[in-house]
C-alpha cells in the first residue's frame, strides 16, 4: 500500500510541475493582444478562450490529490511508528548515560611517547 501511495505522490508532483510550467504568466496576455503571439486565438489547441481554465482546473485537481497522498503517507508513517512502539523496539529519543568517574585515580594512566618524537633543530 505504501509503495502505491508513494508512486502516486511522485506522479502527482511531476504532473503539477509540468502543468505549472505549461501555463502562461499574467503578462503574456498583454503581449498576445498586440500580435506578439504569432497567430490568432482561434488557432489554439484549447479553443478561443485559451488554455487558462483547463490548466488551472487541472492544476487545482492535482494539488488536491497531492495533498491527499501526503496526508495518506503521514497517516501510514504514524501507524508504522505505533506498531514499532507496540513491538517493543527501542525508540530513537532514548539516551544512553555515560558512566561517571568520581575519582581521577580511577582513570587509566596516559602513556606519553616523548622519546619517540624527533627533535627539530634550527
Amino acid at each position: 500500500m505504501e509503495v502505491v501511495l508513494l508512486s502516486l505522490h511522485v506522479l502527482f508532483a511531476v504532473a503539477i510541475i509540468a502543468l505549472v510550467l505549461l501555463q502562461q504568466g499574467k503578462g503574456a496576455d498583454a503581449g498576445a493582444a498586440f500580435g506578439g503571439g504569432g497567430g490568432g486565438a482561434s488557432q489554439t489547441v484549447f479553443g478561443s478562450q485559451g488554455s487558462g481554465n483547463f490548466l488551472t482546473k487541472s492544476t487545482s485537481t492535482l494539488a488536491i490529490l497531492f495533498f491527499a497522498t501526503s496526508l495518506g503517507l503521514a497517516m501510514y508513517a504514524k501507524k508504522q511508528a505505533e506498531n514499532a512502539e507496540q513491538a517493543g523496539l527501542p525508540q530513537v529519543q532514548e539516551q544512553v548515560e555515560a558512566p561517571v568517574v568520581e575519582d581521577a585515580a580511577e582513570l587509566p594512566a596516559i602513556e606519553t611517547a616523548e622519546d619517540e618524537v624527533p627533535q627539530v633543530s634550527e
